[in-house]
């Protein structure tokens, strides 16, 4: 146990800023940005060796949320409807989740969002990619 806690110690100072609790409002917004970067490198491979570390920021930055935002008691596809509505925007508009026919069938529950999805959803809205999981 003190062997192990000593290898942390070592390499605190380095990894702390990516898996600590974020203070403020700057420290989560980096958080969110190395997280789309794990999305963007580990995907839905579980078996990659960033996977943990992916499931690990995603817990911290969802429990950040909970403390620091209203949460909207809502599923995936309502939170994207809401957003559309909100912006004034068509299912012509989002080209970044495919054609219109893929479109419509995410926002009918026939087609789950995949992580390219979410990633381009959270940039174009600004918000976590959470919001979209």
């Amino acid at each position: 146990m003190i062997a192990e806690l000593e290898k942390v110690k070592n390499v605190w100072p380095e990894i702390k800023e990516v898996i600590s609790y974020p203070r403020t409002q700057k420290q989560y917004k980096k958080l969110v940005e190395i997280l789309d970067d794990l999305i963007d490198e580990v995907g839905n491979d579980e078996k990659h060796s960033l996977a943990p570390l992916m499931e690990t920021i995603g817990n911290i930055i969802e429990s950040y949320e909970s403390d620091h935002f209203i949460e909207i008691e809502s599923d995936p596809i309502e939170i994207l409807k809401s957003l559309m509505e909100e912006h004034g925007l068509s299912q012509k508009d989002m080209k970044e989740l495919g054609s219109q026919g893929v479109v419509s069938e995410i926002l009918n529950g026939k087609r789950e969002l995949n992580v390219r999805q979410v990633k381009a959803l959270s940039k174009r809205f600004n918000v976590s990619p959470a919001v979209f999981i």
